[in-house]
């Protein structure tokens, strides 16, 4: 992917807007996108770094954020309770996409090195309920689709444990967050692997993130720069 197209904030959503000669700094490339701390605090976008496996880190803003409908009404009180789902999807100039819902990756387009296509559950993510809430679920099944091939319905089951407290940077200063280890297996080809993530723990916001695409595919890390409001 080559330089990120930024964008406007139009309502709740930030929509495109022609910004070549408004900053040339965000691409995918090498060597790495690293801005300073206040470049990233000045701009009016929300911004993350992104980086697919051992590849160039990689500096991405949102192109729309939008809410998406709760679980169906036959679904439990407490679950109905969670928060409404928010989708972020952040663009690249060139037509790449990942697409996260409250920290989750839930889908990609356009990536060279394959495309995580659907999530679907009908269980509420953990992520999406409070991770660091007490209370809150630590199992979750859901299925998914990716590409490429035809890879259709394939059944993930994930277990979250708590690793401890530790200290990470996020825009270059450091922060307290819940370290949480989700453990997912694949239920149709016997496979196991883990995904990471650090939380915030008075929000539950995910902060950094390392979560792997889909079997047979790269993981992706996810560092939070300047929240989406």
């Amino acid at each position: 992917m080559c330089s990120v197209a930024l964008l406007a904030l139009t309502g709740c959503s930030q929509k495109f807007k022609d910004v070549n000669d408004t900053l040339s700094l965000a691409f995918f490339g090498d060597p790495d996108v690293e801005l300073q701390s206040d470049e990233i605090t000045n701009l009016p976008y929300a911004s993350i770094y992104a980086r697919v496996d051992d590849g160039p880190q990689a500096f991405m803003v949102l192109a729309l954020a939008e809410s998406k409908p709760s679980l169906s009404s036959n679904q439990s009180s407490q679950q109905n309770n969670t928060p409404e789902k928010l989708q972020l999807k952040w663009l690249s100039s060139d037509g790449g996409m990942l697409v996260t819902e409250h920290g989750r990756l839930v889908k990609t387009l356009n990536l060279p090195v394959g495309n995580l296509v659907n999530i679907a559950s009908q269980q509420v993510d953990p992520l999406q309920a409070g991770l660091h809430l007490p209370n809150s679920p630590k199992t979750w099944q859901r299925i998914i689709d990716w590409q490429p091939g035809y890879h259709f319905g394939y059944t993930l089951t994930s277990t979250f444990d708590q690793q401890g407290t530790e200290i990470i940077m996020v825009n270059q200063q450091p922060v307290e967050a819940m370290h949480f280890k989700e453990a997912v297996y694949v239920e149709e080809l016997d496979m196991s692997y883990n995904n990471q993530f650090w939380i915030e723990p008075t929000t539950g916001k995910v902060l950094k993130s390392q979560q792997k695409l889909a079997p047979g595919l790269p993981y992706i890390d996810i560092t939070l720069l300047k929240p989406f409001s």
